[in-house]
């Protein structure tokens, strides 16, 4: 009886602790995001008579949380997977930011990284030719910072204004809805055929990039150029980057496809299984500096969303780590609900005023008030600050805050609280900037170059990226009905390459333009010169060769050899892979010593575009009962055309033969043998630790792009 009077004493207790934070009278002013404000009487402007800039946070919030204390009803989001990790600094970065989170490398910061595909709805698949997002929501000791970043570098367009012209072109055809999660339609290339600040995305849109085969295996990027500040007000302009350890790798267009079909999952199934099994998934995370006095050093301007920083140029520093190690609960609550905003900063970073950057500032907040149910939505547990939140906010839907005192600033009812934090100290504080100029709307002259870095993302690309990247257009293209926006798109793609031109319009039914067949690029500058940057290529980004958690098929039928199927199982498994026997039907197959050996999964339900690799194993009766057997016969081929790495042992490699007429395979004699990507040993027993490291540093390398028969 004693214990149920004591439980609204312990509920009250607890309610009690959960709103603590949000106590005014417990520390200084702070947005919802946590980070302390030492002003709030006047607004950021340009001079003390300009007008308001809009990148003024603070002001924003404020006004918009009283616009919206009552709200619209929520509409849903795009596509998207989430996990949860930390990020660690390799060493104190006070020399170029005051940002706390990347001072001591023994303190790890909370994350939340939503990885999204763009264009379609959430019911769309996982592996369409798109730009995915990258963001990155840091629950740090002086607010929540949110990297908002994609797989691409760089974006379609240079000023926001045009973000819903782009994304109204990009998304279905308004007439019939058509197509889904796809950019092969009319109404995109008619936009890039007359926008050509577009095309260096769009080169990046039909490389590999655009299809990547994990997140655990794609890059990231802040896209804008931002600016990190000492405790001092120094600024220095940065770039972020973020690299996957297991290196840059993706799938071909055909693998692509087939996975709608079999799996249209198959990026969320990755990273989820992948987190589940303790392969958990690291990315390290690089800065491109640039000082404030070569802002104007480079022949692109550093404002202009629609260009890079070579690496040659700049190099990138890493300076710290990003590991994921915990999947969601509940899709709804935290994947689905949490909030990322371009203009969530912490002391220490800050904006410049590139003008999509400017508008992404409004466009995000705008953004979550819908789409969330209202101005509360930092209170949602996913999106909830670790830093203690004190705000004359109130009410508005979901409100789970118990406020007290008064809501306004400067009272004298709660003793002045929250208090004003004085200057400097742990207050966010904005970049002192002198900003002088007539208000107008015209873009800078140093953002008229639309097609040098289209032309050195090209110039800088492998034969066989070149190849898929021709494929891609032509694929796009010619879905296009609108013969003149075909013409118009390849007359673009004259001023890239001749080369691309010409392949192009080969392969869509159009007219070589007259600068192409005339063996230049009219854009000049890189193209002309082929100025290359290496680090663009997935080539030269094969990772830290780790095979962790790469998908290995190994085919089984009856007669064979359970205890190599056990030796393959447990050395490349010691590698972090995980190894699945697939057999004609599921259960079980007789052995060569006549027992039983459980098999993982039938071939009918599987497809090799699931898989990273297969290996035929040995056995009295072979691996395959009959080299005929039609799902086998075309899990092979696929493999083998796709690149993949494939694997032979014992009388394994006869079937190989069989399988895919024209492979390498070892000599009767025995040993390795290893030729593109085919690893075959004809002895008996093993895997020997020769075959093993071959075989496992064939699947690192993702797969062999030599392979004649290999095709986008």
């Amino acid at each position: 009886m004693a214990d149920e009077q004591n439980r609204p004493k312990d509920a009250k207790q607890r309610q009690r602790d959960e709103h603590r934070a949000a106590d005014p009278e417990s520390g200084p002013l702070t947005t919802d995001q946590g980070v302390v404000v030492d002003h709030t009487d006047d607004s950021l402007q340009a001079g003390e008579r300009g007008p308001t800039l809009l990148e003024d946070f603070h002001f924003r919030e404020k006004i918009t949380r009283f616009d919206h204390e009552r709200i619209p009803e929520r509409v849903v989001h795009a596509r998207g997977a989430g996990a949860y990790g930390y990020f660690e600094p390799y060493e104190s970065c006070s020399r170029f930011t005051r940002a706390a989170f990347l001072q001591d490398p023994s303190v790890r910061t909370p994350v939340f990284v939503r990885f999204s595909t763009v264009q379609g709805p959430r019911g769309s698949a996982d592996t369409v030719r798109d730009v995915r997002g990258f963001a990155t929501k840091f629950f740090t000791s002086e607010g929540n910072y949110d990297l908002v970043g994609n797989n691409f570098p760089v974006f379609f367009i240079q000023d926001g204004i045009k973000f819903p012209d782009f994304v109204h072109a990009v998304k279905p055809e308004p007439h019939n809805e058509i197509p889904t999660g796809a950019s092969a339609h009319d109404t995109l290339w008619d936009f890039v055929s007359l926008q050509p600040e577009t095309l260096h995305t769009i080169m990046w849109l039909m490389s590999d990039r655009a299809i990547p085969r994990s997140f655990r295996m794609m890059q990231g990027f802040g896209v804008h150029t931002f600016r990190f500040v000492t405790a001092d007000g120094h600024g220095t302009f940065v770039k972020f980057h973020w690299k996957p350890k297991l290196g840059v790798h993706s799938l071909v267009w055909d693998e692509a496809q087939e996975c709608m079909g079999r799996d249209p999952d198959f990026n969320r199934r990755d990273l989820w299984d992948a987190i589940e099994s303790g392969a958990y998934p690291e990315y390290e995370l690089g800065v491109q500096l640039v000082s404030e006095e070569d802002e104007f050093a480079f022949d692109f301007d550093l404002l202009d969303a629609t260009k890079i920083i070579p690496e040659e140029q700049v190099p990138v520093q890493p300076i710290g780590r990003m590991v994921l190690d915990r999947n969601p609960d509940n899709f709804f609550a935290e994947t689905e609900q949490i909030a990322f905003h371009t203009a969530n900063i912490v002391p220490g970073i800050d904006f410049t005023n590139d003008p999509l950057l400017q508008a992404r500032n409004f466009s995000y907040l705008d953004t979550q008030l819908i789409r969330l149910g209202g101005p509360n939505f930092a209170q949602i547990p996913v999106n909830r600050p670790v830093a203690p939140v004190r705000t004359n906010h109130r009410d508005g839907f979901h409100q789970s805050a118990i406020h007290r005192g008064v809501s306004y600033t400067e009272n004298s009812l709660t003793g002045g609280c929250p208090a004003i934090a004085g200057a400097g100290g742990e207050a966010f504080s904005h970049y002192a900037e002198r900003v002088d100029g007539a208000k107008i709307r015209k873009r800078s002259p140093s953002f008229e170059d639309h097609y040098s870095q289209a032309a050195l993302f090209w110039n800088s690309m492998s034969g066989w990226e070149r190849e898929h990247i021709v494929q891609a257009f032509r694929f796009e293209l010619g879905k296009v009905a609108t013969m003149s926006v075909r013409e118009r798109v390849v007359a673009e793609l004259a001023n890239v390459d001749a080369e691309l031109t010409a392949a192009v319009a080969a392969g869509i039914g159009v007219a070589t333009p007259p600068a192409a067949a005339g063996g230049g690029a009219a854009g000049g500058g890189a193209s002309s010169g082929r100025a290359a940057s290496p680090a663009l290529s997935q080539e030269n980004l094969p990772g830290d060769g780790s095979i962790r958690f790469r998908q290995i098929a190994v085919l089984v039928t009856d007669g064979v050899d359970a205890d190599q199927i056990g030796r393959l199982k447990a050395a490349l498994g010691g590698d972090g892979a995980v190894v699945e026997a697939l057999a004609p039907q599921d259960g079980t197959v007789t052995a060569s010593d006549g027992g039983d050996m459980p098999v993982d999964r039938a071939l009918p339900t599987v497809a090799s575009v699931l898989y990273d690799a297969v290996i035929l194993p040995d056995g009295p009766a072979g691996a395959l009962a009959s080299a005929a057997e039609g799902a086998a016969l075309r899990f092979v081929r696929d493999a083998y055309r796709h690149g993949k790495p494939v694997g032979a042992l014992g009388s394994g490699v006869g079937t190989l033969a069989e399988l895919e007429p024209g492979v390498r395979l070892a000599a009767d004699s025995g040993g390795v043998e290893v030729d593109r990507g085919v690893i075959t040993d004809r002895s008996t027993g093993g895997p020997s630790q020769e075959f093993h490291r071959a075989f496992a540093s064939a699947v690192a390398a993702h797969r062999d792009r030599s392979r004649p028969s290999l095709r986008g």
